[in-house]
């Protein structure tokens, strides 16, 4: 009797996890995340990160501050295959620091990352490996 009971109280605990619904995807069109900081008090509020994605969802500007100001900027562009193409970095004033060119392999995943300096030097490559491994978390 005892094993009848358990088992119908764990049936119980099951089933409204069964009916939950999986949690939805948020919208990223036209969106703008902004993540702030506070002190502990809950009295200081202080602009972190500001994410800015297009109308088709796709991530084109992310900003970050510090309590001075902006610290720096990226802005995505697109190819026409929808993959990020190039990736420009400003620092504080605006002013362009470095981009970046990508190479992606098959899977559509990045596999060459080519850094230039404003004027088009080549200032670095990122090579980048996958590796799969077996077994558990």
């Amino acid at each position: 009797m005892k094993k009848i009971l358990t088992v119908l109280a764990l049936a119980l605990l099951l089933v409204p996890a069964a009916g939950a619904q999986e949690p939805q995807k948020m919208n990223k069109k036209n969106l703008v995340v902004k993540e702030w900081n506070t002190d502990p008090k809950g009295g200081n509020k202080v602009l972190d990160h500001v994410t800015t994605f297009s109308a088709e969802g796709k991530k084109i500007e992310e900003i970050e501050y510090s309590t001075s100001g902006q610290k720096w900027r990226k802005r995505f562009e697109y190819g026409p295959d929808g993959r990020v193409s190039r990736e420009l970095v400003y620092d504080e004033r605006n002013r362009l620091q470095t981009y970046k060119k990508f190479e992606f392999n098959e899977f559509g995943k990045k596999k060459v990352q080519y850094t230039y300096n404003p004027k088009g030097k080549l200032l670095s490559i990122k090579h980048y490996e996958y590796i799969a491994q077996d077994g558990g978390e």
